[in-house]
């Protein structure tokens, strides 16, 4: 990849199909804390391990198309990438 084709802004078709690495943690009190640390903020709870799946792809999805439509940032690439 060009320096050119890296600067370049991909679709968001590009971003929503990235795949970030999850934290889940179990929290003392029941339930669990779901965060994505390379999309500062995205970070949700949930009862059951199904239910803070679902919540952290929901805020995952969200923080990308807040950010794209946004323009104001850009969307970082997956650590892990």
């Amino acid at each position: 990849m060009t320096t050119k084709q890296a600067i370049e802004k991909q679709s968001l078709e590009y971003y929503l199909n990235l795949k970030y690495p999850i934290s889940i943690i179990p929290e003392e009190e029941g339930g669990f804390t779901a965060l994505i640390s390379d999309l500062p903020g995205c970070i949700t709870q949930g009862d059951t391990m199904e239910e803070v799946v679902t919540n952290i792809e929901e805020a995952r999805q969200l923080w990308i198309e807040t950010v794209y439509l946004s323009g104001k940032k850009e969307i970082p690439l997956p650590f892990s990438s």
